[in-house]
């Protein structure tokens, strides 16, 4: 890793054994459910990544609560966050704070997790080194003033893993140890694999539709994976965007949900590119 100075969320020196451990203890769970499978286990685990990676952190954390790319009712915007939870990637405005620092220092001294200070770094290792501020509403106010003023999002910030502890218990009573770890160590495991590779992936690996100041790139693998957020170089050009996916092969699901909503008359004020939604393939930039 260089020496980069600190980010403004975290300290990089140190050991973070909290996240070790929950990481590892998680990541044994994910290996232990591959000798428990069923069915029920399967599907239970397909739903939740779904609705914990396209419903939430997609729809809600980052289209939603980060850029404020649509508005919908409070309700739903709640439904939403407490899907996000699911992820376990931490409350609403440690993650929301997290992006914004990271749109603002993309790939420069004080991006939280850029590849230039290491693939592995930028994958998992800064939130493994130092401090990793999930619950300190005063010092996450500042990065996410928005969300600091609701009381609902302060009070999940601090409990976010509440939802997934119920839906643990859930599983557990009524689909036994396989439910369990599929639905919750393995799905929870890849989930965030997924949105890890959004992180260090798609600033290595990939093809550039527009010049933007980063490294950003869009990458098929991880935008099939996160249900649309691997398209991060047309993400970084347009952040206020809804739509991420611009081009025609360019599938985005967590887009046309929105999209549905929008129709429906739940999604208000949706804000899109200011381009042409295809892009020839000829404009492409060269990786």
């Amino acid at each position: 890793m260089t020496n980069t100075p600190a980010a403004p969320l975290l300290r990089r020196d140190g050991t973070n054994w909290t996240t070790i451990i929950a990481f590892t203890v998680f990541h044994i769970g994910a290996v232990a459910a591959l000798f428990f499978f069923s069915w029920a286990a399967f599907f239970s685990a397909l739903a939740l990544y779904y609705i914990s990676l396209s419903f939430g952190i997609g729809m809600c954390y980052h289209r939603l609560l980060t850029h404020r790319s649509y508005k919908v009712p409070k309700p739903l915007e709640y439904f939403l966050t407490i899907c996000a939870t699911l992820a376990l990637e931490g409350g609403p405005m440690f993650w929301v704070a997290t992006h914004r620092v990271h749109h603002q220092f993309s790939d420069k001294p004080g991006d939280p997790h850029s590849p230039r200070d290491g693939k592995w770094w930028a994958h998992i290792g800064w939130m493994l080194a130092g401090e990793v501020s999930h619950s300190e509403s005063k010092l996450l106010s500042k990065y996410a003033p928005d969300l600091a003023k609701d009381p609902f999002h302060v009070w999940i910030s601090k409990y976010h893993w509440v939802p997934l502890t119920v839906v643990g218990l859930l599983l557990l009573a009524f689909g036994g140890v396989p439910c369990l770890l599929w639905g919750i160590f393995l799905r929870v495991t890849l989930g965030h694999h997924a949105t890890w590779a959004v992180n260090s992936a798609t600033h290595l690996w990939g093809y550039r539709r527009f010049k933007t100041r980063d490294d950003s790139r869009n990458n098929i693998w991880v935008a099939a994976l996160s249900f649309g957020e691997g398209w991060h170089n047309n993400h970084h050009a347009h952040p206020t965007s809804a739509r991420h996916g611009l081009g025609a092969f360019e599938i985005d699901v967590t887009w046309l949900t929105i999209r549905l909503l929008e129709k429906l008359g739940v999604a208000t004020n949706v804000k899109l590119a200011k381009i042409a939604q295809a892009v020839e393939e000829e404009d492409l930039v060269a990786a």
